[in-house]
């Protein structure tokens, strides 16, 4: 359809098999993008997004890669620009979250948070960016979180990891323009896998202090997502763009 923003493109979403990911791979498709699921472990998953987006009517693959692992990033943006074309709209979506203060962390879970979190994101980036740039375009969007933002005590790890993918989006954005514009969306409270070990009062708690008083939905966060590589916000990049419902604000 001539109204579909991303008929033509080919996108890859790390992570994309469940919560925020699938959301946003389904919402690539509804605009024209043929999509490409990364998932680590669950292919049952990653299968069911196939499913959803093909319903929409383009193209779709999952791919299997610890995106932790240069090697297999590298592998699977080749399998990707073989089956679907090169690589246009990067959403580098994959992470993992742990519950650790500095009583409960230690090297190797330290190491392993860092590993997905922030090197996933860096190997993502570097293998699909020369691309983008020989063809004089790209779109990049990161996922961060709030907890990036301020202190996480209890969240130690992760919210050092999510601090650090702000970081690269704020300064491999004047490095990649003007071709590739990158951006990155923190999300707050969001009902995702990742919340569902909080107890009901910790749950409760923390819609309590969410000015709009209720959790997220994956697809509100893939709408930010959508915008951040859409035309739309075609003059931005370097930026974090905060989706929480209002816990957090930026000056």
């Amino acid at each position: 359809m001539a109204d579909q923003e991303f008929a033509g493109k080919t996108a890859l979403v790390t992570g994309g098999s469940r919560g925020i990911g699938r959301a946003t791979c389904v919402a690539l498709a509804r605009e024209g993008a043929a999509v490409a699921i990364n998932f680590t472990a669950n292919e049952s998953a990653a299968n069911e997004t196939r499913a959803l987006v093909e319903a929409e009517g383009v193209k779709a693959m999952i791919v299997q890669a610890d995106v932790s692992d240069a090697d297999q990033v590298a592998s699977m943006t080749a399998t990707v620009e073989r089956d679907l074309g090169p690589i246009d709209l990067l959403v580098a979506n994959a992470g993992i979250g742990t519950a650790n203060t500095h009583a409960d962390l230690d090297f190797a879970k330290w190491s392993r948070t860092m590993a997905v979190n922030v090197d996933g994101v860096y190997h993502s980036i570097m293998a699909v960016k020369d691309g983008m740039l020989a063809r004089g375009y790209g779109r990049i969007v990161c996922t961060a979180s709030i907890a990036g933002l301020f202190a996480r005590p209890f969240l130690l790890d992760y919210a050092v990891s999510k601090a650090a993918v702000i970081a690269i989006v704020r300064n491999f954005g004047p490095g990649l323009a003007p071709a590739i514009r990158i951006n990155a969306v923190a999300p707050g409270l969001t009902d995702t896998d990742m919340i569902g070990g909080l107890a009901s009062e910790q749950l409760n708690s923390m819609v309590e202090v969410t000015p709009m008083k209720r959790v997220g939905k994956p697809d509100e966060i893939a709408q930010m997502i959508l915008f951040q590589l859409s035309d739309r916000s075609s003059f931005t990049t370097g930026q974090t763009m905060v989706a929480d419902g209002g816990r957090v604000t930026l000056p």
